[in-house]
């Protein structure tokens, strides 16, 4: 997941980026409000979740939770705070924020809240997702067309993950690239072709039908 990291704080900020990497996420970091509204609202910024900090040297992050769903932004929100007032949570949580976490913190229990509200966004809270034959286990990271198990390499296992968690609905190819290759900037041009071929020829001839919208992207039809 592609995922907007907003903390002032250098030492958790870098934590919280080393753990969100060390689970395959590319983190985005802001340090400050005005740097993280910046951001979020840019045109194909297409983050699939936000950490905000309440407390940031310049804006206040309920003014930015605020500022973030009057502009249209659906992206989860996930708070941090050392506020343990009930209040301030509640009053968040009307203004649209999925949920809280309060300081100190497991930085891989965060990330495993936000995993949570993302998936409840994509529509695939269930640990397991059914398109047609197809089954795919989230927590095992497996999948079977009817009782045929697939044979996935890790990039072929990250294009289904990412289409099959939006079944019917056309992935963009850049959008689609970055969530399969996170930790490359530019891969070749033909590398995704490659990776969508072979998980193509894996889900035939039984398996849901993995469509190319030449131009525009992918789509995996229920």
């Amino acid at each position: 997941m592609k995922i907007l990291v907003v903390e002032d704080d250098p030492p958790l900020r870098r934590s919280l980026q080393a753990t969100l990497e060390s689970e395959g996420h590319q983190p985005i970091c802001a340090e400050t409000g005005e740097e993280a509204l910046a951001l979020a609202l840019a045109a194909g910024a297409d983050f699939d979740a936000v950490v905000l900090d309440i407390g940031l040297p310049d804006i206040d992050g309920f003014e930015i939770l605020g500022r973030l769903r009057r502009a249209g932004l659906l992206t989860p929100i996930v708070m941090l705070t050392a506020r343990d007032a009930v209040r301030d949570r509640i009053a968040g949580l009307d203004m649209g924020a999925d949920d809280y976490v309060l300081k100190p913190f497991d930085p891989f229990e965060l990330v495993a809240r936000v995993r949570a509200v993302a998936r409840r966004q994509s529509g695939y809270a269930s640990p397991t997702a059914h398109v047609g034959s197809l089954t795919c286990d989230w927590e095992v990271g497996a999948a079977w067309v009817g009782d045929r198990r697939l044979d996935l390499r890790p990039r072929e296992w990250a294009v289904l993950k990412a289409l099959a968690s939006r079944p019917g609905r056309v992935i963009e190819r850049a959008r689609l690239a970055a969530e399969v290759f996170p930790d490359e900037e530019d891969p070749s041009p033909n590398a995704l072709d490659i990776h969508v071929g072979r998980l193509r020829r894996k889900l035939a001839p039984d398996g849901p039908n993995l469509s190319t919208l030449r131009g525009v992207g992918y789509r995996l039809d229920p």
